[in-house]
């Protein structure tokens, strides 16, 4: 989980692996918390649609990663408007 440290906006504990895992019913889930707004926040869960931890752990990096990657090119197409 070191690449999803780097986001500034997600937060992470390190002794946790499962940090932002949800089991509900034994099929594992994805929880977080987005801020649309500074004055507003809505919780999310998507299904990983597993029953596997460490697939579950998998799918929830490769989706954080893509956020990162969609981030770093929005503050890149930013810096080229600027």
């Amino acid at each position: 989980m070191n690449s999803i440290a780097k986001l500034p906006g997600i937060r992470v504990r390190a002794d946790n692996p499962n940090h932002h895992l949800w089991n509900n019913h034994g099929t594992w889930f994805l929880h977080y918390t987005v801020h649309p707004t500074p004055f507003t926040k809505e919780r999310i869960r998507r299904s990983l649609g597993t029953k596997d931890l460490k697939v579950a752990r998998e799918r929830r990096d490769s989706f954080f990663a893509h956020l990162a990657s969609e981030a770093a090119k929005a503050a890149q197409r930013k810096e080229a408007a600027a």
